[in-house]
């Protein structure tokens, strides 16, 4: 962008990609280097020593250009609702205000002349639009909308402003509120005076997606494109900056939330909007993410099962939602298949219409019921079965990620664990799986970093 341009200019905060831990910045230098093998990008000791020598001489003779590459200490570990006030990435150039632009670049309009009335069911259904069409993130570009695609024009289109705004102007558009009062259609704010190149984002808050209201579905423009995805309050970076503000030009209408969410204070469980129908078993299991498993989750919360949640329920499928079913099956006296920890159409129905027996507390004494496997132990610990690949994914949080890293730690395979390990995959245990991949002679796609069935079982052998 041009020196000239005039007002402020930012970029979006993308969490992973902007990361500045030495795992981070090692893998995006290594998506520089060629694939081989159809596999995770491994390239050859010499093409890496060939790229970090380039970079080194660009540090000698570039006067610093690549300082912002360089490793920065890992951020201190993040909770549900908790300050997460990390460095924000580094200072880049995105869009100004400015009126709509229509494809390729003509004006179109020049803003509107008073608030125009929409519903919060229209904000929801314009912010999905784009995340139907994967509107690619670009902050020079229009869409056909006329909207420009960075996270302040995507807030201007689902608000129907008719200008494309940026973080220091939507305020003016719009009334503080409180986190309690925040419903579907609202944003989430963080506009940074002090240097609004670092940090500031905006996204639009699509209702809650658990009954603790530590998680919500956050609708966002953010590279590579258009996502909707649970979040945790306020925001994975800088949580304590975000402000809710709702639009004034806020029409009466329906609440526009997901289907099963809770919209606000008296609306926690969503029961009223959980379908009588079973939706079908393949919505449940590893790697599922969606409405029905926060549906499944409240409605076993009701009936006993809270103790195996630390959070949520919530739209993507976990252990607790596997233990919370099997639990509540064989309260019902089932065995083997039928307790499986899926939900079928017996079980769906069971949880809908309110019949069947409740989960027993943790403490109950023997009986005819057998006790559910804990949350914290879904398999035996001593040889466990392989659960699958979906588990070890970036965003998967499980007991699988923390029985891996344990383990990886005892077989001496932990020196990229800063604290822990965890339950939620992130690039440490990416790194030290793949130390431990190639300790075995493995390279290319073989020492991705991804553990696959061989390496599950060399492991815990």
């Amino acid at each position: 962008m041009d020196a000239s341009t005039p007002g402020p200019v930012f970029e979006d905060y993308e969490p992973a990609g902007a990361c500045g831990c030495p795992g981070c910045a090692d893998r995006r230098r290594t998506r520089l280097l060629p694939v081989r093998d159809g596999g995770h990008p491994a390239a050859s000791g010499g093409a890496r020593r060939a790229l970090v020598a380039a970079t080194a001489a660009s540090v000698v003779f570039g006067g610093g250009a690549v300082a912002a590459a360089a490793p920065a200490p890992a951020p201190a570990p993040e909770g549900p609702g908790a300050n997460r006030a990390a460095d924000p990435g580094p200072p880049t150039e995105q869009g100004v205000q400015s009126g709509l632009h229509g494809a390729p670049g003509q004006p179109a309009g020049n803003g509107p002349g008073q608030l125009r009335s929409i519903t919060r069911a229209e904000i929801i259904n314009r912010a999905k639009t784009w995340v139907t069409a994967a509107v690619p993130y670009n902050m020079e570009a229009y869409w056909t909308d006329g909207y420009r695609q960075d996270c302040s024009g995507y807030v201007s289109m689902a608000w129907d402003l008719g200008t494309n705004e940026w973080t220091g102007s939507l305020a003016k558009f719009a009334v503080r509120i409180t986190r309690d009062e925040l419903q579907p259609g609202d944003i989430l704010l963080f506009h940074n005076p002090a240097n609004p190149n670092k940090g500031s984002h905006v996204v639009i808050f699509g209702g809650w997606t658990d009954y603790t209201h530590n998680y919500y579905t956050a609708y966002e423009q953010t590279p590579p494109g258009t996502r909707k995805q649970a979040t945790p309050y306020a925001y994975w970076k800088n949580s304590a900056n975000y402000v809710p503000y709702r639009y004034k030009g806020l029409a009466a209408g329906t609440s526009g939330g997901e289907p099963g969410t809770a919209t606000g204070a008296s609306a926690d469980t969503g029961a009223e909007s959980v379908p009588t129908a079973f939706p079908g078993v393949a919505q449940f299991g590893p790697g599922a993410d969606n409405v029905h498993v926060t549906q499944l989750g409240q409605m076993l919360v009701k009936r006993g099962g809270a103790r195996f949640y630390t959070e949520g329920p919530g739209p993507r499928w976990g252990s607790a939602d596997l233990n919370a079913t099997r639990a509540f099956q064989q309260a019902q006296g089932w065995t083997g298949a039928e307790a499986d920890g899926i939900p079928g159409e017996a079980t769906w129905a069971l949880l809908v219409q309110g019949r069947g027996k409740d989960i027993p507390p943790a403490a109950a004494g023997p009986g005819p019921v057998t006790r559910p496997v804990p949350v914290s132990a879904p398999g035996p610990v001593a040889r466990p079965a392989y659960p699958g690949p979906s588990w070890f994914r970036p965003g998967q949080d499980s007991w699988y990620v923390t029985q891996l890293g344990r383990q990886l730690v005892k077989k001496g395979f932990g020196r990229y664990y800063a604290s822990g390990p965890g339950s939620r995959w992130g690039e440490a245990d990416r790194r030290n799986v793949e130390a431990f991949q190639r300790a075995q002679g493995w390279s290319g796609a073989e020492a991705d970093g991804y553990p696959g069935p061989e390496t599950w079982r060399r492991l815990f052998a």
